[in-house]
């Protein structure tokens, strides 16, 4: 059953189209993540789903009910926003309960709600505390549970592990995700980062300039990516591109460099230009089976101490290689660059889209 229905959704902001035809379903206790850059219109499709924006054309269906025109209030959703907005005067307690007091329901059930969502949370014994006398973390889950407490068809997350240090944010994308599974909720997650998406999200909607450039589960787009955008977002580090044009032999020679070429045999037509895509992790300095060589230059060696990622100039275009070990290399030195060909990707370099 479809949980929330997204139908042909547009939202106009003055002459500035923020949304295009938006169509998505999302099926009842599943996890989306909306992801992309910086204005691509995610956080305004969430603010959307909540009614804090008027649609401009098209419906938007939450548990089957058209939710068009209703008031936040009225639309059974909980949503926690990158900030954490708590009120600096009240506890924990009161923070969490505040909409339930303030809707009159009976102390009882605020009691017992309030309850139940902190030790969902781990809050129990923080329930006198105020906001300032709370960590990071601790504050963004006093955010979680005020949405908890109101048992919603639907929560929202706009962007809520922003502002917390690298470490923390690994925990608590952890403990959401645990939260989701526990309270058999659905949830709709808004993020720029696209590990976030990957790691928390069992469907991944992959937005830029108010557009639905792909959908599906992470896998999918990670294995399939639609066009050229949604393969240089999905991975990290991102996907490396070589221009290429199709040869009458079958080949794909390199621009810049003719004598370099890859052979391929995928019936593309000759003076096709395309976009050679190759994941790091699909590189190697050593042969491997179904695998075919360049020539390329070391120009930069960047450990992690369990990764090294070799970057390198193949036919005048930088490449990333991904290596788990501490390959002998050096700045400056001549190798060959064997690439997988079970993984390789083409894009036409017009449309961008998938050959």
């Amino acid at each position: 059953m479809h949980q929330i229905e997204i139908d042909h959704l547009n939202k106009h902001y003055g002459g500035f189209h923020a949304l295009k035809d938006i169509n998505i379903a999302i099926e009842q206790g599943s996890f989306v993540a909306l992801v992309g850059p910086s204005g691509c219109g995610k956080s305004t499709l969430l603010r959307t789903l909540a009614g804090l924006e008027k649609t401009s054309s098209g419906d938007v269906r939450i548990a089957g009910q058209s939710v068009i025109g209703k008031p936040p209030r009225e639309r059974d959703v909980a949503m926690v926003f990158q900030s954490y907005a708590l009120y600096p005067h009240m506890d924990v307690e009161h923070n969490m309960n505040y909409s339930m007091r303030l809707n009159r329901r009976p102390k009882e059930e605020i009691a017992e709600r309030t309850r139940t969502a902190a030790e969902t949370l781990g809050l129990g014994s923080l329930l006198d505390r105020l906001p300032k006398a709370l960590s990071g973390g601790q504050r963004q889950r006093v955010a979680m549970g005020r949405a908890i407490v109101r048992n919603p068809k639907v929560f929202l997350f706009d962007e809520p592990l922003s502002n917390l240090d690298a470490a923390l944010r690994v925990h608590m994308r952890s403990e959401i995700r645990k939260l989701h599974e526990r309270l058999n909720a659905t949830s709709v997650y808004v993020t720029h980062d696209q590990v976030e998406a990957m790691t928390m999200a069992d469907h991944v909607v992959v937005m830029r300039a108010g557009v639905v450039e792909q959908q599906g589960s992470p896998l999918d787009l990670y294995d399939r990516p639609a066009n050229r955008f949604v393969a240089g977002f999905i991975g990290s580090p991102a996907m490396n591109f070589l221009p290429a044009a199709a040869a009458s032999n079958g080949a794909l020679v390199l621009d810049n460099d003719g004598t370099q070429q890859i052979g391929l045999n995928r019936g593309v037509a000759p003076g096709r230009q395309l976009w050679i895509g190759m994941r790091p992790e699909h590189l190697s300095l050593k042969p491997g089976a179904n695998d075919m060589a360049l020539d390329a230059t070391v120009t930069g060696i960047e450990s992690t101490g369990s990764m090294t990622f070799v970057v390198l100039e193949v036919a005048s275009q930088p490449v990333v290689l991904a290596h788990s070990g501490r390959p002998e290399t050096r700045n400056g030195d001549q190798v060959r660059l064997h690439i997988s060909m079970d993984n390789l990707h083409l894009f036409d370099r017009e449309t961008q889209l998938a050959v």
